[in-house]
């Protein structure tokens, strides 16, 4: 596998180096489009609308259109956003791992430790197992600022980018505010039905016939000669080096959870000064019999923690 992002895991004060891979591949056969007559290539060309022109890609820019006017979004303007600029994977809160919806999961990332020593790299992973807890985070990739949960899959950090809440549409279909009645008898039929299907679920007992099928006959065809003879190249990516070491990991997270601590009590020592009564000011002295009632005592302020 090649990384195809470096960058730092961040929680608190600790860093921790990571390279970044694709957990998943598409295993489709890859099909290109010829013309039927002779087998020759047909290839898209990028033409411009107002010359027309065949126009290359290093003048190519993007445009954002309202219907009315359309913005051109220039390279430079791309590499302006300051979330481009970030190589960092940082850490929001941990939730429960059994708040994040299914629905709402995306493409999965493997996370490899990038660095001397993968000390900090396995203490989060066992962290997030003791606890059951699933770290929600922040990155950038790709021009996109994006949501993700770090989760465990056996020795390894999984990340996995979630859609954005606007992004999962509202299941709202009328047929299912009818009331129905469902008796006692149908629902143990049904988990009868369902029991009698019950197994363990192993991926690699299914396979894509589709593909399997096709695969084969590309095979055959080849096989008979009944074939063209083409070459394709393919482009590669140098890959940026970045990251860099963990140091003092225990000092990183005693400092953490100081601060941590430190700002949630500074919180309630600023509260607990703003609930307090304003303190009047001293009485001026009178030329009046005094009053015999004993004063009560005046209250201390709080002393910040």
């Amino acid at each position: 596998m090649r990384a195809i992002w470096k960058g730092a895991l961040t929680f608190g004060l600790v860093n921790v180096p990571v390279k970044v891979y694709s957990a998943t591949e598409d295993h489709d056969v890859s099909l290109h489009q010829v013309h039927n007559k002779d087998g020759g290539r047909i290839r898209y060309q990028r033409i411009c609308e107002i010359d027309g022109e065949v126009v290359p890609y290093q003048d190519i820019d993007k445009a954002y259109d309202d219907g009315d006017k359309t913005v051109v979004l220039t390279k430079e303007d791309f590499a302006a956003l300051p979330a481009e600029k970030s190589r960092e994977i940082d850490v929001v809160e941990f939730v429960p791992s059994d708040q994040v919806d299914l629905l709402t999961l995306d493409k999965a990332y493997y996370l490899e430790p990038d660095s001397a020593s993968p000390k900090a790299y396995v203490l989060l992973r066992k962290t997030l197992e003791q606890t059951d807890r699933t770290a929600i985070v922040r990155f950038s990739l790709r021009q996109k600022t994006r949501l993700a949960a770090l989760r465990v899959r056996g020795d390894v950090l999984v990340l996995q980018t979630l859609l954005w809440a606007d992004e999962v549409r509202e299941a709202a279909f009328p047929a299912l505010d009818e009331t129905v009645r469902i008796s006692a008898k149908e629902l143990e039929l049904s988990a009868s039905l369902v029991e009698s299907f019950a197994s363990d679920f192993d991926p690699s007992e299914f396979s894509d016939e589709y593909q399997e099928e096709l695969r084969t006959l590309i095979d055959a065809k080849l096989e008979k000669g009944d074939a063209l003879d083409t070459s394709e190249t393919f482009g590669d990516h140098e890959e940026e080096d970045t990251g860099g070491e963990v140091i003092d990991l225990m000092e990183a997270l005693r400092a953490s959870v100081e601060k941590s601590r430190a700002a949630r009590e500074g919180g309630a020592t600023s509260a607990k000064k703003d609930d307090e009564p304003a303190k009047k000011p001293a009485a001026k002295k009178s030329t009046a019999k005094k009053s015999t009632a004993k004063k009560p005592a005046a209250k201390k302020t709080a002393k910040a923690s």
